[in-house]
């Protein structure tokens, strides 16, 4: 990026387009127009958003089941993911993988995971191939605080540890694993004590609301893994405005009053009260990023609603065996 306006004006503009893209998600989820299961990305967008700007087109990204955010932050297409999300045969997965499998190898997107730390040992052999492939490539892998108690996290921070593998770990502490508090079921305040404690991987916490921290967290520890020293850990206090999962009458278990004060740090209000308080641009601008990225949103569920159905015979396509 050339300078700091535009740099700012794009942050905004992906975090608008994840937010605006998840709110039409819910509705049609609830609609009954979206088949299988959605977790929302609303109130993470600064985590995704930060962290993919400073990355290369040919750099790898490995997500989890709450993964659109990290999808349209790496550039995926709008059109594909809305149609594989409506379960249509022009989505990337077919209209087959549905919200959780959405993958595009050409913007180095490895996939969403619905088994939580599944995407771990990914990352792993993701990042020893961009090690054995030479070059300054990098892996992040996407996974929140709930895979830190699975044993596949424990593996793979020793394996990137003791072969300095290129991989940042971005974890999104949103301090619940569905309704349990991150604090019960590790029994500490901040997971990333796991990686520098336990494996010697250098650990940063950092306010995952707010994207230019998140930005400039990244860029330093993007620019030291590039550079050969190894993985990094970095975690990300923030906090999921939606319940795990959308499912009526699904139970959220959370304080209500903890809900609320999180949404008063929403990351993209925050961003924009510096845009407009700093004069960097108008309320005029904001509201024609908004026009656009709400007719990209429409355009989107057009394509999808236009689109075929997989046909019944489609299910033995792409399934391989030995």
């Amino acid at each position: 990026m050339k300078n700091k306006r535009e740099e700012l004006v794009h942050l905004y503009q992906v975090m608008l387009a994840i937010r605006r893209f998840e709110e039409r998600v819910v509705v049609d989820y609830h609609s009954g127009a979206i088949p299988g299961i959605v977790h929302s990305y609303i109130g993470q967008e600064a985590v995704a958003t930060g962290v993919c700007t400073n990355l290369q087109l040919d750099d790898r990204i490995i997500s989890n089941h709450r993964g659109h955010g990290h999808c349209i932050a790496k550039g995926a297409d709008l059109n594909r993911m809305m149609a594989e999300i409506y379960g249509r045969k022009t989505g990337y997965c077919k209209g087959k993988g549905g919200s959780m499998h959405i993958a595009d190898f050409n913007i180095g997107m490895l996939g969403a995971n619905g088994i939580v730390a599944g995407g771990l040992p990914i990352a792993a052999g993701a990042a020893l191939a961009a090690q054995l492939e030479g070059g300054d490539r990098v892996v992040v892998l996407f996974f929140g605080d709930g895979a830190t108690n699975e044993g596949e996290f424990h593996e793979v921070l020793n394996l990137a540890s003791i072969w300095k593998l290129p991989l940042i770990f971005a974890c999104e502490n949103n301090l619940y694993g569905v309704n349990t508090p991150v604090q019960y079921a590790t029994g500490l305040e901040h997971v990333s004590e796991r990686a520098t404690g336990g494996y010697g991987i250098p650990g940063v916490v950092v306010d995952g609301n707010d994207v230019v921290a998140v930005y400039e967290a990244t860029k330093k520890a993007v620019a030291g893994v590039r550079a050969g020293g190894g993985p990094v850990f970095l975690e990300f206090m923030t906090y999921r405005w939606r319940g795990h999962f959308e499912a009526p009458g699904m139970p959220d278990l959370r304080p209500v009053e903890e809900l609320e004060a999180w949404k008063e740090k929403c990351p993209i209000a925050g961003l924009e009260r510096i845009l407009l308080e700093d004069g960097i641009v108008s309320r005029q601008i904001l509201e024609e990023i908004n026009t656009q990225v709400m007719q990209q949103i429409e355009n989107a569920v057009s394509y999808a609603l236009a689109s075929p159905l997989p046909a019944p015979e489609d299910a033995l396509e792409d399934v391989y065996s030995s």
